[in-house]
């Protein structure tokens, strides 16, 4: 018998401008936790960072190396929403990232599915804080 097959997406490339920006961006104003920094010559890093008690995908930091690389920084979805950030308690999040200074696109809002607002990371990149709806 064949094992079947198991799969996930571990970590998720956002092109950033500076590590040490990101790290200090994603840790301080979202709370974010630092995995793992590891230098690997030649001024580039292993930089993975995850949201509080996560056990889903990581984002792996990585510094543009190339001036196509520069260009994409803040624009890797061709300004759509990025990246999704769902968390237990829209406003505890929404309320400390903005006493930190987090930019937001737009006021929160109630939908169907849940409570959302999209917020910018230090570059623009566009992100959704999410609460989904607990089903009935």
């Amino acid at each position: 018998m064949t094992n079947p097959i198991e799969q996930n997406i571990s970590n998720i490339a956002l092109v950033v401008e500076s590590y040490d920006d990101a790290i200090e961006f994603y840790t301080q104003k979202l709370n974010f936790q630092l995995i793992e920094d590891t230098d690997l010559g030649g001024g580039k890093r292993w930089v993975q960072i995850s949201p509080p008690n996560s056990t889903g995908t990581n984002l792996l930091l990585v510094k543009a190396s190339n001036d196509e690389q520069t260009k994409s920084i803040g624009n890797q979805a061709g300004g759509r929403v990025f990246l999704f950030l769902q968390t237990n308690n829209f406003w505890r999040d929404y309320k400390h990232m903005k006493a930190h200074g987090v930019e937001f696109a737009e006021e929160p809002r109630v939908e169907e599915y849940g409570t959302v607002v999209v917020f910018k990371d230090l570059y623009g990149t566009k992100w959704d804080l999410l609460q989904l709806n607990k089903p009935n």
